[in-house]
């Protein structure tokens, strides 16, 4: 464990490298108005901590930077963590409006964070697997085509078109809306294959004509893949950072930022809470250069979704987890209103 005189200086140092992205000087910490030592003393101490691993210095300089060994012991010990009783009020203007959709609201929340922080925002939406049926719509579009709308208890649309055998007629259209919303409403869209597999057989057999052919097709119409939903904001905020110059870190970044999967993967494993992962930690190599920081939110009876930002190793880790953590209390707190409004 660090001495209390080694845990000042690094604090002092990361604080001021945050603040300035400059490799920082003895001179310059001895010049802090709550660091007492003299610029030899402090010049032993920041060797102390260079030989632990905690800063380094570059080959351009005669300062020195945090490692990302010094940002872990600095998030780890030196910042306090934000007390749960925090609040911001920024997303319950966006709720008031009563005709947004809960897609509307989670992207406005999404810039509304990049916005207060200059940091890229991903926000996951909640698993679409935990979300259940509350409505399904069969739209004729044509005299043989139609379209399937699944809406869910989240507020999300999915759709899918279809074509119409010649011989189903629009009153077994009618039947088969009504047998699916008395049947499905509620169920986890999860279990909607074996629902159907199950229980739709049957009660279209009782009920519409030619009901094999009618089967395959509504499910084929319900059952599929549901992705899950990504809502971004600030994507060009990383060009701000004087770290990023240069283009192959960019080119690396935007190249993961355009694909869905590689982007949830930077959620995966990640904890209920905070968690804050530097540099190397993070296992894609499109990131290894940056800071993740992650909060779950909640919905409704306790489904989840993931708020995290993206940003350079040189993160305002103090505001940002504070924020994070108060803004992720608050999009739990403002959507829970929206869903009960809108059930």
């Amino acid at each position: 464990m660090l001495t209390e005189r080694q845990m000042l200086i690094l604090q002092v140092l990361i604080d001021d490298f945050i603040e300035s992205a400059q490799p920082v000087g003895s001179r310059r910490l001895s010049q802090k108005k709550n660091v007492d030592f003299s610029p030899a003393t402090i010049r032993n101490v920041m060797a102390d901590l260079e030989d632990m691993g905690y800063i380094e210095k570059p080959h351009t300089s005669s300062g020195r930077i945090p490692s990302e060994q010094g940002y872990r012991f600095y998030v780890d010990h030196l910042i306090p963590y934000p007390s749960a009783d925090q609040g911001i009020h920024f997303i319950e203007q966006v709720v008031q409006d009563e005709f947004m959709e809960f897609e509307q609201i989670v992207q406005k929340s999404a810039e509304i964070l990049s916005d207060i922080t200059n940091y890229t925002t991903i926000i996951l939406g909640p698993e679409i697997f935990e979300t259940t049926l509350k409505q399904l719509q069969i739209v004729t579009l044509t005299e043989h085509t139609a379209v399937t709308i699944l809406i869910t208890n989240t507020g999300h649309v999915e759709h899918r078109s279809f074509t119409i055998p010649a011989h189903i007629s629009s009153s077994d259209l009618e039947k088969i809306v009504n047998i699916l919303n008395n049947r499905l409403h509620g169920v986890p869209l999860i279990h909607l294959p074996q629902r159907v597999n199950v229980e739709l057989h049957s009660m279209l057999r009782q009920y519409v004509d030619d009901y094999e052919t009618v089967y395959e097709y509504v499910k084929s119409a319900i059952v599929g893949d549901y992705p899950i939903k990504l809502y971004i904001g600030g994507k060009t905020n990383i060009l701000m950072q004087p770290e990023f110059n240069n283009i192959e870190k960019v080119r690396s970044f935007y190249t993961m930022m355009e694909n869905e999967d590689e982007i949830t993967q930077l959620f995966k494993g990640t904890p209920n809470g905070i968690e804050v992962r530097i540099g190397n930690e993070n296992k894609m190599e499109a990131v290894k250069d940056l800071s993740v920081i992650t909060s779950s939110y909640h919905l409704g009876d306790g489904n989840a979704g993931m708020i995290g930002l993206l940003g350079p190793t040189r993160m305002e880790y103090r505001k940002v987890i504070s924020l994070l953590q108060a803004f992720s209390n608050e999009m739990s707190d403002a959507l829970y209103v929206w869903f009960k409004q809108n059930e």
